[in-house]
């Protein structure tokens, strides 16, 4: 299915560093972040914690999707994406090579 360039630019993709990583009790395949976007810091959850442990994301740049609409995950509430590709069901999370400020828009 093809989406529009209209549709597209309706998406805020940005680059996040991530301040706080932590476990969620009782859950084995997703964390909790804290992510700084430039003008908010974004709670995600994000899976792939039977591959990671959280300091892998501590101070990391990610590329993250910040108008997602909130949706609460295992009791948590998340309010963007990490953006990663799926590797043979591993999540491989997008990032940069340079560092950037935290907000600076992906185009």
């Amino acid at each position: 299915m093809k989406i529009s360039y209209e549709e597209f630019k309706k998406m805020d993709l940005r680059i996040g560093k991530v301040i706080e990583a932590e476990r969620i009790p009782g859950k084995t395949k997703i964390l909790k972040l804290k992510v700084d976007v430039g003008t908010a810091t974004l709670q995600i959850v994000a899976g792939g914690a039977e591959h990671y442990p959280p300091d892998f994301f501590k101070g990391r740049q990610v590329v993250v999707l910040t108008n997602l609409e909130s949706r609460r995950i295992a009791g948590v509430e998340s309010t963007g994406m990490i953006l990663a590709a799926d590797h043979g069901g591993k999540p491989v999370w997008l990032g940069i090579e340079q560092e950037v400020p935290p907000g600076t828009i992906v185009r």
